[in-house]
C-alpha cells in the first residue's frame, strides 16, 4: 500500500473498510464527513462559477488558416505517436489538450496541456523524420521498447544537447577506443580436461499426483509495443484501417483493433494518474506490478478455462482484497494503462480480469486479443471467441463502448473477424488465494 494518501482518500478508506467502527463513532463523524463533502462541493461550485464568469470576459480570437493547418499537423503527429487527439480538425479542444498532457508526461515535460514552441518543434520534427524513414530511423525504432515513440526522445536529445547524439544509436554503435597494451608472453599451461557432469533439475510433484521434471520456463520475449508499431506501419502502408468490406485477414483486423484499444487504455490511465494526489507515477507503477504475481493463477487459467470459470476464480480473489468495487475499478483502470505502457502483459491481464469481474464486460475484448496473439497467455482462438462475444453482447445491450467509441462500426468488424477464428471450448480449474491490491482512491463524484 502507499504510505501517502490524501485526507479524503484516508477518510474514504476508513468508511469503506471499517463500517462497524464508523457506526460506533456516532453521528459526529458522519456529520463531519458530510460537512467536508458539502463544503468542498460549495467551494468547487463557487470556483467553477467564478471561472465561468471570468471566461466570458475574454474575446475569442480568430485562428488564421495557416495556424489551423499547423494545429492539424500537431494533432496528426500526436495521433501517430499514440497520444489520441481525436480528428485533426485544427481546433485544440479537450481531447487535444489531454493528448498534449500525455505527451508531456512521457517526455518528462511540465504538464500544462499546452505545447511550448520547443515541444511543438520536437513533436513535428520527430513525426516528419519517422514518416520519411531511413536506416537510422529503423535502427532507433527497432532497438527500443517504445517503438516509434523512441523518435521523440531521440529528436529531443539532439535538439536539446546537440552533443551527439542519439537515443538509441549510441547504444547500438558504441565508440571503440583502442589502448596500447604491453605484450606479455606467458609460459604454456598444461590443458586439463575436466569430466562433465550432467545436472538434471529435481522432479516436482504436480497437482495430478505425478512427478514432473522442471527445467524452468522460456523467457517471454514478445513485446506488445513492438507488435503494435509493426501493425501501425502496415496500416499506414495500406492507407488506413481495415473495415468489414476490405477485411482479408481477420487476425490482422483484430490486431489493428487491439492496438487502438491499447492506446485508449494508456490514455485513460495517464489522465487518471495526474488526478491522484500524494503518489508519484513511479510509485503507482511499482504498486501495479504487484498485481501480476497476485493474479498469477487467474491469468494462467485464461489459457485453459472457460470465461465463466475464470471469472468465478477472479471473483474469489477480489473478495479477499477487502476493497470496495469503486476502489478496485479505479485502481484497475490505472494499472491497465501502466501494464500496456510498460509492456507488462501480466499487469494488463490482471487489471482486465478485475474490471470484467466487477461488471464491465466490454473490457473482455482485451482478453480475446491476448489469447489470439499469445501476449501473456497461450494462443487459444477458441477461448478468445468467448471474451470477444461477451464484450460485443454488452455493447449491443446498451453498455457504452470503452475503446474508440466514435467508431460505431467497430463491434461489427470485430464480430465479423471473430466469426472466422473458431468455436469456443475447454475448461480448467485453479486455486485462489488472498492478496493485497494497491489503491489509488476512487474517482470524484
Amino acid at each position: 500500500m502507499f504510505k501517502k494518501f490524501s485526507l479524503m482518500t484516508l477518510t474514504a478508506l476508513a468508511v469503506l473498510v471499517s463500517p462497524a467502527q464508523t457506526a460506533r463513532a456516532g453521528s459526529n463523524l458522519a456529520a463531519g464527513i458530510a460537512g467536508a463533502i458539502i463544503g468542498g462541493a460549495i467551494v468547487s461550485s463557487h470556483q467553477k462559477n467564478k471561472n465561468r464568469t471570468r471566461s466570458r470576459t475574454y474575446t475569442r480570437t480568430r485562428v488564421s488558416s495557416a495556424q489551423r493547418q499547423e494545429n492539424r499537423e500537431v494533432q496528426t503527429s500526436l495521433n501517430y505517436f499514440s497520444f489520441p487527439a481525436g480528428t485533426p480538425d485544427g481546433v485544440f479542444g479537450r481531447k487535444t489538450r489531454s493528448a498534449v498532457s500525455s505527451l508531456q508526461i512521457y517526455m518528462n515535460y511540465p504538464v500544462t496541456g499546452q505545447l511550448t514552441e520547443f515541444q511543438k518543434t520536437v513533436l513535428l520534427t520527430s513525426y516528419h523524420r519517422t514518416i520519411a524513414g531511413s536506416v537510422a530511423v529503423s535502427q532507433i525504432i527497432g532497438s527500443s521498447h517504445d517503438g516509434v515513440r523512441a523518435m521523440l526522445k531521440n529528436t529531443q536529445a539532439q535538439m536539446a544537447g546537440g552533443s551527439g547524439a542519439t537515443y538509441a544509436a549510441v547504444q547500438s554503435q558504441p565508440q571503440i577506443i583502442v589502448q596500447p597494451q604491453a605484450v606479455v608472453v606467458q609460459p604454456a599451461q598444461p590443458v586439463v580436461v575436466q569430466p562433465q557432469t550432467t545436472v538434471v533439475a529435481a522432479a516436482q510433484t504436480g497437482s495430478g499426483g505425478f512427478k514432473m521434471p522442471s527445467f524452468g520456463s522460456a523467457p517471454d520475449t514478445s513485446s506488445m509495443a513492438n507488435h503494435c508499431n509493426k501493425i501501425s506501419l502496415i496500416t499506414s502502408t495500406n492507407g488506413g484501417f481495415t473495415n468489414v468490406s476490405t477485411m482479408q485477414d481477420p487476425v490482422f483486423a483484430l490486431n489493428e483493433q487491439f492496438c487502438l484499444a491499447r492506446i485508449y487504455a494508456i490514455s485513460q490511465s495517464e489522465d487518471m494518474i495526474v488526478q491522484v494526489q500524494g503518489v508519484t507515477a513511479a510509485q503507482m507503477q511499482s504498486q501495479c506490478e504487484t498485481l501480476g504475481p497476485a493474479f498469477k493463477e487467474q491469468v494462467a487459467s485464461l489459457s485453459l478455462g472457460s470465461r465463466d470459470q475464470v471469472i468465478a476464480k477472479t471473483s474469489d480473489m477480489i473478495l479477499s482484497s477487502g476493497m470496495s468495487p469503486a476502489q478496485l475499478s479505479h485502481t484497475a483502470k490505472i494499472c491497465l494503462g501502466v501494464g500496456y505502457r510498460t509492456d507488462n502483459s501480466d499487469v494488463a491481464l490482471a487489471s482486465t480480469l478485475i474490471l470484467v469481474t466487477l461488471g464491465e464486460p466490454v473490457y473482455g475484448e482485451l482478453l480475446g486479443h491476448h489469447l489470439v496473439n499469445g501476449f501473456g497467455t497461450s494462443q487459444r482462438n477458441d477461448l478468445a471467441v468467448q471474451w470477444y462475444a461477451s464484450a460485443n453482447n454488452a455493447i449491443e445491450m446498451g453498455m457504452p463502448a470503452v475503446f474508440v467509441p466514435g467508431q460505431t462500426d467497430r463491434p461489427a468488424l470485430i464480430q465479423a473477424a471473430v466469426a472466422r477464428l473458431g468455436a469456443p471450448g475447454s475448461s480448467s480449474t485453479t486455486q485462489q488465494t488472498g492478496f493485497a491490491v494497491p489503491t489509488f482512491g476512487t474517482p470524484s463524484e
